[in-house]
C-alpha cells in the first residue's frame, strides 16, 4: 500500500486508534474520509482537524453503509482505500443470562460492519490501480482475553476473513492488510492509562512506519503485539493465556 496521495475512508475514525490513523494519513500527504456514528463528535474533528472530512456512519445498519457508499462514491469517487476500523468491545459473563446481547452486538459491529463494507465498496475500489483494504483486527485475535470471549471471536474471525479475502483479490489490483494492534491506551476498554497497554502515538509512530517502509505487508505487527501473534508458533500459547486469565 502506498502511503501517500490516498483517498482514505476510516470507519469508528472519531478516537483512538481510528481518529489517530486518519490523523496520521492526512500528515502524511491522503485525503481522509472519517466515519461514525456520532455527529457531534464528527462536527468537533471538523473544526479541530481541517482538512478532513467526515461522515455519519453506522456500520451495524445496512441502509446506512448503503448511503455511505453512495455518498463516498459519487462525492470522492477517488476513494481507494478502506480501513474497516470500526468496532466495540465489551465484557461478558458467559453464565449470564444476558450476555447473548452482547454477543450478539459484538458480531453485528466486529464482524458483520466490516463484511458489509467490503461488500458495498468493493465493486469501486476494483476500478483503481491502487486500491487497499485494511482490517483492524487485534493481538487476541490469537490468544483470547478470556473476559471478552466474543470480543476475541470476532476479531479471530476478522483475521481469518481478511485471508480469505486476500486470496480472493489476489488478481485484482486491491491489497488487502491486517492490522493487528496489541493493547493500546485508548478508551475500547478503559485503559486509555494503563501501563500495560502500549501508549498510543507509539503504536500510530510504528504502524505507520511500517506500513510506509512494507507496502507489500500482509499484517501490519508491532513489536508489542508479535508474542500473541506468534504464541502458537513459540509455544507460548498456555503461558500468555494464563497471563490474560489473570492466573
Amino acid at each position: 500500500m502506498k502511503t501517500t496521495g490516498n483517498t482514505i475512508l476510516i470507519t469508528g475514525g472519531t478516537s483512538g486508534i481510528g481518529l489517530g490513523l486518519a490523523l496520521r494519513f492526512l500528515q502524511a500527504g491522503n485525503k481522509v474520509i472519517v466515519a461514525g456514528r456520532r455527529k457531534d463528535m464528527l462536527a468537533r474533528i471538523a473544526t479541530d482537524h481541517p482538512g478532513i472530512e467526515t461522515l455519519v456512519l453506522d456500520v451495524t445498519d445496512p441502509a446506512s453503509i448503503a448511503h455511505a457508499r453512495t455518498t463516498v462514491t459519487s462525492g470522492h469517487p477517488e476513494v481507494n482505500v478502506l480501513v474497516n476500523n470500526a468496532g466495540i468491545m465489551l465484557p461478558e459473563n458467559l453464565l449470564d443470562a444476558g450476555s447473548p446481547r452482547v454477543a450478539e452486538d459484538t458480531v453485528t459491529t466486529n464482524l458483520l460492519g466490516p463484511i458489509r463494507m467490503v461488500n458495498a465498496f468493493l465493486p469501486h475500489l476494483l476500478a483503481k490501480d491502487d486500491a487497499a483494504i485494511v482490517n483492524v483486527s487485534s493481538g487476541l485475535a490469537f490468544v483470547p482475553l478470556p473476559v471478552t470471549p466474543t470480543y476475541n471471536a470476532t476479531k479471530a474471525a476478522v483475521h481469518f476473513f481478511s485471508e480469505s479475502l486476500r486470496v480472493q483479490l489476489a488478481d485484482t489490483s486491491v491489497q488487502v492488510i491486517e492490522l493487528v494492534p496489541p493493547a493500546v491506551r485508548t478508551t475500547l476498554m478503559g485503559q486509555q492509562d494503563s501501563d500495560q497497554a502500549m501508549p498510543l502515538e507509539d503504536f500510530l509512530s510504528e504502524a505507520m512506519t511500517l506500513l510506509r517502509t512494507q507496502p507489500d505487508a500482509r499484517e501490519i505487527l508491532v513489536e508489542n503485539v508479535k508474542p500473541l501473534r506468534h504464541a502458537q508458533a513459540n509455544g507460548t500459547y498456555d503461558e500468555l493465556l494464563a497471563m490474560l486469565s489473570g492466573h
